[in-house]
């Protein structure tokens, strides 16, 4: 006889297998083989509670390796998310809750969404991140309001990717025990044996990264996996990798330590010879016994005590410490940043020529008095950036209270793990990198504008105005890759104002984030910029006439050069039209009529300028206008003798206006 424990393993077996036979697409070999480790954490160590997804002081799990997602989803079918039967039958189906990939606020339960390997792991070490600054910020003697682990689990693959030595060297260093490493050890992957390409000794790495070493030698050893986990969770001093050797698609006869398990279904007639051979007691689809789905609820109301405890414990700290609770609201609160629209010193003009990244660094030092859950830095280059905080302390092994966050010359963990801070609750972050090097972040921003989470990309050093150091720092391309991004707003300020209305739109945000793209040169202001810019593109100097002659069209640094043009044109008798164009991501979002207002489809003498890539202007001038951009790369001189060769002069737009 099977016992219970057994069975509940098993019936996450069955459920996964026959999801992805159903869907006739998907990955049995994770499921199969981490059933028994994942069942282990969820029944007994992890504090979680079903009726309350959203515990604040919930133990995090991350499902890193993605394609696995069927053995999250059916753990929230067991336990009581939400998720039922037909969920899992409708696995990778239109509309569907239990799509190919966990995919964050999408389903009950899922704290990140995981696609590419690896990110996964760098989410959960901002998770881990998060938890130790807001235990610090809060937590009093007796009352350790803010106390939960990250528990994250992937595989090969994960290890593979760059992207997890990035975060886990920087969360040795950190010293983040609350961080346990679960790690799916088959050795495959899915061209077959991982000795044709990754043979080094991975226990060996995270031993140099700074981590406890745990190794559970028979992944279907229940005892032996509760036993690693409560030694990871009694080391707080250093964060917990935990090897546990499985077998991909265990259970499976046919396909049992082989890469076809990875990712296709394993066949109706394997399907069939798996619940043989593990015992179930039914060949039917999606069957689960009763008393397995009693077992679980069982399992769930236990695991829901230490909330219960909780609630208890925040109560009496909300009653001894009043002030605390109340910044523990401020915290918690989405709409805290809009106390910056009404705040005379935010919007306060400069009053001479000024880098917007500068004017950048000068706006979060002011929002950070405003938002007192603001965290942020960059990858290596604050004193370039302008990102630092001012009297806010740096987070470190030694001070997790402090604000400003060093990640090291790592921008792509830097960029997972902003949105791993956030994806925790409690706090606003922010990442800071060069524009060129947005390279580097772009796929893990591209998983903040999927996930709908407000993150914050300072991007500065924004054009060939970087100059000497040449095509290899100068963005071209870049500008338009962001743009292209669906839910990612795009800022590129041209004076304070400016400047001011794009940190307001990004932590005033919601669900969309937002890349400020910033000079490292001074711009001039402008006593026309306005908080329309907010609106992505607005009238900066118009023209006298009803209709004008033309409209120029700039953004960021480019914005001079079409005021300038302006004034030149009007000696020869041509009134134009400036439009200061700072986000045509949310230009495109404003109603049919100020779209209109703005660039009146009855004038089509239009020119662009900016130090970028031209794509993506045509929508604006039309067929009959023109574009001043960059088709090449950039080059190594002075930067004003690079604006100069590369035709960004007044007298070249100016010419380009007449030529139209």
């Amino acid at each position: 006889m099977i016992n219970l424990d057994q069975q509940s393993v098993n019936a996450i077996r069955i459920l996964s297998a026959d999801a992805v036979q159903k869907a006739k697409s998907g990955h049995p070999g994770l499921p199969l083989g981490c059933a028994a480790a994942a069942y282990e954490l969820w029944a007994k160590h992890m504090n979680h509670n079903p009726k309350d997804p959203e515990w604040k002081n919930r133990d995090r799990f991350v499902l890193s390796g993605g394609h696995g997602s069927t053995l999250l989803y059916s753990l929230l079918h067991l336990f009581g998310y939400g998720l039922t039967r037909e969920d899992l039958a409708s696995f990778r189906q239109w509309g569907s809750l239990t799509p190919g990939h966990p995919e964050y606020r999408h389903t009950v339960g899922v704290e990140a969404t995981t696609g590419p390997l690896g990110a996964g792991m760098a989410m959960a070490v901002g998770m881990a991140m998060a938890e130790a600054h807001l235990a610090a910020v809060f937590n009093k003697e007796n009352y350790p309001v803010v106390d939960h682990f990250t528990y994250v689990l992937g595989g090969d693959g994960c290890m593979m990717e760059g992207i997890s030595s990035e975060a886990f060297s920087l969360a040795g260093t950190l010293g983040l025990g609350k961080l346990i490493v679960l790690y799916d050890s088959n050795q495959i992957s899915i061209e077959g044996s991982t000795d044709i390409a990754f043979t080094e000794d991975v226990q060996k790495r995270m031993e140099a990264f700074g981590f406890q070493l745990l190794t559970v030698e028979d992944g279907n050893d229940l005892e032996e996996i509760g036993k690693a986990i409560e030694a990871a969770k009694a080391d707080t001093s250093r964060p917990s990798f935990i090897t546990v050797k499985t077998q991909i698609g265990f259970g499976c006869p046919a396909k049992q330590g082989k890469a076809s398990a990875h990712g296709e279904p394993l066949g109706e007639e394997n399907v069939a010879a798996l619940k043989e051979n593990l015992g179930w007691p039914s060949q039917e689809p999606f069957f689960v016994p009763e008393e397995v789905y009693a077992h679980y609820e069982e399992l769930g109301a236990e695991r829901a005590k230490a909330e219960d405890a909780w609630n208890q414990l925040f109560e009496a700290y909300c009653r001894e410490y009043p002030e605390e609770a109340a910044l523990w609201e401020k915290y918690h609160d989405p709409s805290a940043a809009e106390a910056a629209w009404d705040c005379e010193e935010f919007w306060k003009k400069a009053e001479k020529p000024e880098a917007t990244r500068s004017l950048s660094g000068k706006m979060i030092n002011k929002i950070k008095n405003l938002l007192p859950n603001l965290i942020g830095g960059a990858a290596d280059l604050a004193p370039s950036t302008k990102t630092y905080m001012n009297d806010m302390g740096d987070f470190s092994k030694d001070n997790y209270a402090g604000r400003n966050l060093h990640f090291g010359v790592r921008e792509l963990s830097m960029a997972a793990i902003g949105n791993g801070i956030l994806l925790h609750g409690g706090l606003r972050s922010f990442v800071s990198t060069f524009f060129v090097f947005s390279d580097y972040v772009k796929p893990m921003a591209r998983l903040s504008a999927i996930m709908g989470i407000p993150a914050i990309y300072v991007f500065t050093h924004d054009s060939i105005g970087v100059g000497e150091d040449g095509p290899t720092h100068e963005p071209i391309e870049q500008l338009a890759m962001f743009r292209a991004m669906p839910n990612f707003h795009v800022f590129r300020p041209a004076d304070s104002t400016e400047t001011a209305a794009a940190w307001y739109a990004a932590v005033a945000s919601r669900k969309t984030p937002t890349a400020l793209v910033l000079t490292r040169q001074n711009l001039p202001q402008y006593e026309n910029s306005s908080k329309e810019a907010l609106k992505g593109a607005y009238i900066l100097e118009d023209s006298e006439k009803s209709v004008p002659d033309a409209i120029i069209m700039a953004t960021g640094s480019e914005v001079e050069l079409a005021v300038k043009a302006k004034a030149e044109l009007l000696k020869d008798g041509m009134d134009v039209r400036v439009v200061s164009m700072p986000s045509m991501d949310v230009f495109e979002e404003q109603p049919a009529e100020y779209q209109e207002k703005v660039l009146p489809s009855a004038v089509r003498r239009r020119v662009a300028v900016e130090a970028l890539s031209d794509f993506g202007w045509g929508r604006y001038v039309g067929l009959d206008g023109k574009v001043l951009g960059m088709k090449t790369f950039g080059a190594s001189a002075p930067a004003d003798k690079l604006f100069e060769e590369f035709g960004f002069t007044v007298e070249h737009v100016v010419e380009a206006v007449k030529s139209l």
